[in-house]
């Protein structure tokens, strides 16, 4: 377990690398990350829901897992942000940073670590959790830059509706449900081109590392990598285990909830009035440090 971890870190190592020796241009990188985005992902979306045996998977549990996860990390950030402004100085900005930090997750990555773990069973779980926790991700996200951010942004509505992620999941699983089955040539490109999607997923994590943003942690970086590493998957998992679910279901829900979070983040805080560089700066310190908290985290669940 433990070397299928380090695997997934070491492809992180070679992107951090390679972008800054061999491929400085960031245009490559900005090309790769929407390559991924709009293409390998959801065709390894479509291409898995659409195979999935769901009837065998325990969707229900798994979503109540993440979402118990989840809606606990969202009322506690909300319940905290008053003491975080009036007693730590924490502006509404740098909050919004902390709740983005705190409850997204990067799907590449999770992905990736499922898929390494797991094989197809692990894509498979980890495509279902991506199918429950990017809707609401994006909603909860949305509404609190709007609230305590210091910009407006676009249509949330419209947002949803043309996250190619979303659009994967809808229609693998209307493929699925339907029993519809797309030609033979059609899936073979769909996993051609879905099957880059991990390792490049896990480079691009690598490439956006940007170490200087460590320079002066504070309470604020403090909170967005604990509350995110340590307390969310604990909760997650212990409610995966209250609701009977076993390894590699567990698993996965934890590495969900443990993995760092997507550099949408940052794009987002950027568009929307959140405090950018805090949002830089929780993302390097996130991917850094979780290469000691996701094997802590597994020896602790005993996966």
């Amino acid at each position: 377990m433990i070397g299928a971890l380090a695997a997934l870190f070491l492809v992180m190592v070679v992107g951090h690398v390679a972008r800054r020796t061999l491929l400085p241009d960031p245009a490559i990188w900005s090309a790769g990350e929407k390559i991924s985005y709009y293409l390998l992902i959801p065709a390894l979306l479509i291409e898995t829901l659409a195979k999935a045996k769901l009837s065998s998977v325990p969707v229900g549990s798994i979503a109540a897992a993440l979402l118990a996860g989840n809606l606990a990390m969202a009322a506690l950030l909300l319940t905290i942000r008053r003491p975080l402004e009036s007693r730590f100085g924490i502006s509404g900005p740098s909050f919004t940073s902390i709740f983005q930090g705190s409850i997204r997750w990067n799907a590449f990555v999770a992905l990736a670590m499922a898929g390494n773990l797991f094989g197809q069973a692990g894509v498979t779980l980890a495509s279902v959790a991506m199918a429950v926790l990017i809707p609401v991700l994006n909603v909860q996200s949305v509404w609190v830059l709007r609230r305590y951010g210091s910009g407006q942004g676009g249509s949330l509505l419209r947002g949803l509706v043309t996250n190619p992620f979303i659009v994967g999941i809808t229609i693998g699983l209307t493929l699925n449900v339907t029993g519809l089955v797309l030609p033979a040539p059609v899936m073979a490109a769909l996993n051609m081109v879905g099957s880059g999607a991990l390792g490049l997923g896990l480079l691009l994590v690598g490439a956006g590392l940007q170490l200087e943003d460590l320079r002066r942690p504070n309470l604020a970086l403090m909170l967005g990598v604990g509350l995110r590493l340590v307390v969310l998957p604990l909760i997650g998992g212990l409610a995966a285990i209250a609701l009977g679910l076993t390894s590699p279901a567990v698993a996965v829900v934890v590495i969900c909830l443990a993995v760092p979070a997507a550099s949408a983040c940052y794009v987002l805080a950027r568009q929307m009035g959140g405090d950018a560089p805090l949002m830089a700066a929780i993302l390097t310190a996130q991917t850094l440090v979780s290469f000691l908290t996701l094997p802590a985290l597994f020896l602790f669940f005993r996966l």
